[in-house]
């Protein structure tokens, strides 16, 4: 069964290699989606993919790279109905 989740990501998660640890996770899981800084200093991120894989994507934004403090991950609803073919860090 195929999910889609839209993450908002809170803690120490900028300039310690979140984005891209999360596009090796991704491309692990064999996640589609994307991931990215915003201005107020989360990282937000669309994952799609089997239910069992999101579930599993989203347990690991929990721990993040090494350097990286969690403190909250809200679930945000997903507008788009875009379907995804590859994992992309998105740049402003």
């Amino acid at each position: 069964m195929k999910a889609r989740v839209h993450v908002l990501i809170s803690g120490k998660v900028q300039g310690v290699w979140y984005r891209a640890s999360t596009k090796q996770k991704a491309d692990e899981l064999g996640i589609f989606g994307w991931v990215r800084n915003t201005d107020d200093g989360d990282v937000e991120a669309m994952f799609e993919g089997d239910q069992t894989v999101v579930d599993e994507m989203v347990a690991w934004c929990w721990i993040g790279p090494p350097l990286a403090r969690v403190t909250d991950i809200k679930m945000l609803p997903s507008h788009s109905d875009e379907t995804y073919t590859v994992f992309m860090v998105l740049y402003k």
